[in-house]
């Protein structure tokens, strides 16, 4: 294991949710997000400043904020409190509704990003360095994405250079918080290895994120190789939850409290509640009257104490 910082970034409220269709209601994200607080969870994305009619589940974010704003929701002095966008105008709701760290990313995958963005790669890659570049001068920390990183579920193999091509552009314009997301699930650990590592070989100041679905049951094994190759955020979702609506085969994402339970096995300080996280994923089981894909939370941890 390398010996860099992990820090777990909980994407459950925001990419867990929104290919769910039932809506859950405001106080309840609310409660949830309070319960990962309190789990010590440090960096929660809370949801996505994009059009309601696509995305229903994300109506409310602005709300959401707001009522955070208000003092309705108990922080620590270290949570950091993330959200999507996608365009100029949810860059406005972001910075209008005083989030933490903004997030936004480009697909690697043409077929991908039309679907998602209504924009080719080209097209997306130049207006969201644009976008980020405002954030920045606004005085907002931020981060960007490359989706689609491993392989796209319509397009196939994604060409290793195509996404380096992006990230090179990212570092040339000064952005070095930069995250790798495996939409269709298509990664597998060495080729996370190898990617990684080529981008640290472009700019060892990189500060790397990455975000794993589990569609061939390949996450934990590639949460693990990216840890390994010095990646530092790693994004997941209580209870698995997740999956892209605008991949062919939407899956779910590594479970936060299986990673939780893997490093706490490993004696990995992490400073995680697990029994915490694992109550609030039997709470959002009930909820929404799921089986979700994390296993932690269904047989409990494994206590050799």
């Amino acid at each position: 294991m390398n010996n860099t910082k992990v820090i777990l970034h909980d994407v459950g409220l925001r990419d867990g949710l929104q290919s769910i269709s039932k809506i859950v209601d405001t106080d309840t994200k609310l409660k949830w997000l309070q319960k990962l607080i309190d789990a010590n969870v440090r960096y929660i994305q809370v949801g996505s400043f994009v059009n309601p009619k696509v995305l229903p589940q994300m109506a409310d974010t602005d709300e959401i904020f707001m009522r955070i704003n208000n003092g309705e929701v108990r922080k620590n002095s270290d949570t950091i409190l993330t959200a999507l966008i996608l365009n100029e105008k949810g860059m406005e709701r972001a910075i209008n509704s005083k989030v933490d760290k903004i997030l936004m990313g480009v697909s690697a995958s043409e077929t991908h990003s039309l679907k998602n963005t209504k924009m080719s790669v080209d097209e997306a890659t130049n207006r969201i360095i644009e976008i980020a570049k405002q954030c920045r001068a606004e005085g907002f920390e931020i981060q960007v994405s490359v989706q689609s990183a491993f392989g796209c579920g319509f397009e196939g193999k994604i060409e290793t250079q195509k996404v380096l091509s992006i990230v090179e552009k990212y570092v040339q314009n000064g952005i070095n918080n930069i995250s790798l997301a495996d939409t269709a699930g298509h990664a597998n650990p060495l080729a996370v290895e190898s990617m990684f590592k080529r981008i640290l070989n472009l700019d060892s100041d990189v500060e790397l994120a990455c975000h794993f679905h589990n569609t061939y049951g390949m996450g934990m094994l590639n949460v693990l190789a990216a840890i390994n190759s010095g990646v530092k955020f790693i994004e997941s979702s209580f209870g698995g939850i997740g999956g892209c609506p605008f991949t062919k085969v939407p899956a779910g994402n590594v479970c936060t409290e299986d990673i939780v339970h893997y490093f706490n096995r490993e004696v990995i300080p992490n400073g995680i509640n697990l029994n915490q996280l694992i109550e609030l994923s039997k709470d959002a089981a009930n909820y929404l009257e799921l089986e979700l894909p994390g296993y932690v939370y269904k047989t409990g941890a494994i206590n050799w104490n």
